[in-house]
């Protein structure tokens, strides 16, 4: 079955998978969808036995029909090699009466590495099976985990430059100097002064200006995206959701056809689309947990249909979730509107012009395989500390944002379905934080250095490559901007 891709806006249909994964964004600024969901081809009995590489490719050529074969497991299996410090690639916890899927066990130690270790790959095949000569510029805003995940991924693999633009002082330090320092003669970083949807938002505007792209297409440059609106980064997510049923089914927590609940920490709600995306193809998922931090604008969405970024933008302790613009919910606002383009059009156009719309409510009865809550700091805090102390597990904020939603889930509903809580960063890049939560007598006077020695001694896990390497890495990125100068940024460091 061939699966074509549509834009959410309508401009654009019949495209094929690599040529989507190219463009990144659909050329009417709406975002590609499969124009109808596949079906696993394989029984779940079958899924239990295999490796993640195999699970992988069973998913994702269920979505990515135009890569033959050899290209996609090529492509899978550059993707998640030795990089990975597990085997499993994605292994699974039990605390705390749940799954925590772990999903920072690559290079940057964080989920955004999950996809971000296969895109380059499927980039750079989609350019050749489209005969594609310019040179792709991956052009992408981050909230503190993408950036870095994204720039490793692209790190001096030819045919391509990528720029990346970061909240000044909106993402933690240790995601600052993990950008900071990357190597690469094809990267490039820019602080821009303002908060993470000020830098989506004029990536977007980038991405939409026709006059530029005529520019750098008369240069042999065009842009794409490695954000979680490329269908790239979203297939690849939905893979670690099969793959994590798998497992409970291999490890007799649950018989094939087994309904589970699957929680996620969520900002741009790319990885819970994922999840979402995997019970379309077959995977037996009851709930959809969206666990939001203070910037709850999706709980408010999924409590009233109304969306409404009109509101204070909020620094937390999981600032990868400080976002008020949604951009994923896109997709899923297309489909709960019965694929209507020109409904979800006019909402998207509401939400530009005015920071709000409201869905009907026929949409909003499509709405019941998902539950929001959201939890504060305090809550976020005392729950990495009730969990370290009862299990001795260590969670990250973003995760701790997750168990705290889903304990309250679990008390408002009573359901005691297993549950996978995507666990999304290691403990380690959020090292201060967590600390604080444990003993902040004791650690908050410590240096940086220090806590990942202390966090060491808490956790029993062996401090990662990744923060060793940022230890004596040199600053090598210093460029700050401001909002209205992107652009100009962007043709300077292109050389147009």
């Amino acid at each position: 079955m061939q699966i074509l891709y549509s834009s959410t806006r309508g401009a654009e249909s019949g495209v094929p998978a690599s040529k989507a994964v190219l463009n990144g964004l659909a050329a009417d600024g709406g975002l590609y969808i499969p124009e109808a969901f596949p079906k696993l081809g394989c029984s779940l009995d079958d899924l239990a036995k295999m490796n993640y590489r195999d699970v992988a490719y069973e998913v994702m050529s269920l979505f990515l029909t135009d890569y033959t074969e050899e290209e996609l497991r090529y492509c899978i299996d550059h993707a998640y090699d030795s990089k990975f410090d597990v085997p499993e690639i994605a292994p699974l916890k039990d605390a705390d009466g749940a799954y925590f899927l772990e999903l920072f066990h690559g290079k940057t130690i964080a989920f955004k590495d999950m996809a971000l270790s296969i895109l380059p790959y499927l980039m750079t095949t989609a350019a050749r099976k489209n005969n594609i000569k310019n040179k792709i510029c991956i052009l992408t805003a981050t909230s503190g985990d993408t950036g870095k995940a994204a720039m490793a991924g692209f790190a001096d693999v030819p045919g391509t430059e990528i720029i990346v633009f970061f909240p000044k002082d909106g993402v933690s330090p240790v995601q600052e100097r993990q950008m900071r320092t990357q190597k690469g003669e094809n990267t490039h970083v820019v602080a821009i002064r303002g908060n993470f949807d000020d830098a989506q938002t004029g990536v977007k505007k980038i991405f939409g200006n026709k006059e530029l792209a005529a520019e750098m297409d008369a240069k042999g440059v065009q842009f794409s995206s490695a954000n979680s609106i490329n269908i790239g980064r979203l297939v690849p997510q939905a893979a670690y959701y099969v793959y994590a049923y798998a497992t409970l089914v291999r490890n007799g927590v649950i018989k094939a056809g087994d309904e589970i609940n699957v929680t996620v920490p969520t900002g741009n709600f790319g990885n819970i689309l994922a999840a979402y995306y995997a019970k379309q193809i077959g995977l037996p998922i009851n709930k959809l947990i969206c666990a939001s931090n203070e910037n709850k604008v999706l709980f408010d969405f999924f409590q009233t249909g109304a969306y409404d970024k009109n509101r204070p933008f909020i620094l937390t302790s999981s600032p990868s979730m400080d976002i008020l613009v949604s951009s994923n919910l896109e997709r899923l606002i297309y489909l709960i509107s019965g694929k209507d383009a020109a409904k979800t059009a006019g909402l998207m156009k509401n939400l530009s012009e005015g920071g709000r719309y409201e869905i009907d409510e026929d949409m909003k009865k499509q709405l019941a395989d998902f539950y929001g809550a959201f939890a504060d700091e305090n809550e976020v805090s005392a729950t990495i500390d009730r969990i370290y102390k009862s299990d001795k597990y260590v969670l990250d904020p973003h995760t701790a944002v997750a168990a705290c939603v889903y304990d309250k889930y679990r008390e408002e509903t009573k359901d005691t379905l297993p549950t996978v809580i995507a666990s999304t960063a290691s403990p380690y890049k959020f090292a201060r934080s967590v600390l604080h939560a444990i003993d902040a007598d004791k650690f908050d006077s410590m240096t940086d250095l220090e806590q990942f020695d202390a966090l060491h001694e808490v956790s029993g896990v062996d401090v990662p490559q990744a923060i060793e390497e940022i230890k004596s890495a040199p600053i090598r990125h210093n460029t700050v901007a401001n909002v209205d100068e992107m652009e100009n940024v962007v043709k300077e460091m292109l050389g147009l």
